[in-house]
């Protein structure tokens, strides 16, 4: 299953990256696109849970990043069709999603215990520890993409939603 949703993980990786970018050189950029990359797997896994679910969305498409860059203020990115045709395979919910993950660790655990719990072939907990368990190089890496200020206008999107696919009822957790 993880091949059909390939082309959404490597797009809303590849935005999320390129949206709260790593800071300190080469080796910061490639533990933050691993760190982005393990919660946006998560993240489509959970959206997206079964063969079907993965090959319709394969054949209709995850909707582009449009909303995505204009909430962040990169609306004009998409100017050279050429260029960022890659944008069409981002997933604003995967994306919204990926970022909770990011910004709570409780919630990140709870989601790949989801998938493990599920079955799914997306990985075993100890696949995910640059997300679950990440080192002081990791949280610096991804300062950005895991600062729950810098990211809310991302993750208050579809929060909501990600909290009722883990069984939780968001309406609780605002009392």
């Amino acid at each position: 299953m993880l091949e059909d949703l390939s082309p959404i993980i490597a797009a809303t990786s590849q935005w999320l990256t390129g949206a709260f970018p790593a800071s300190g050189g080469a080796l910061a950029s490639v533990l933050c696109e691993m760190q982005a990359r393990q919660a946006v797997t998560v993240a489509a896994s959970l959206r997206y849970p079964t063969p079907l679910d993965a090959a319709l969305v394969g054949m209709s498409g995850p909707g582009g990043s449009a909303r995505l860059d204009w909430i962040t203020g990169a609306d004009g990115a998409a100017a050279d069709p050429d260029t960022y045709a890659w944008r069409t395979w981002v997933d604003e919910v995967v994306a919204s999603w990926a970022v909770c993950l990011l910004t709570d660790p409780a919630l990140a655990g709870r989601a790949v215990a989801a998938l493990t719990e599920n079955g799914s072939t997306a990985g075993t907990p100890a696949d995910f520890r640059r997300l679950l368990t990440p080192d002081e190089h990791d949280r610096h890496a991804a300062a950005l993409l895991r600062h729950p200020d810098l990211v809310a206008h991302v993750s208050t999107l579809h929060h909501a939603q990600l909290l009722t696919r883990l069984g939780t009822d968001p309406t609780t957790l605002a009392a």
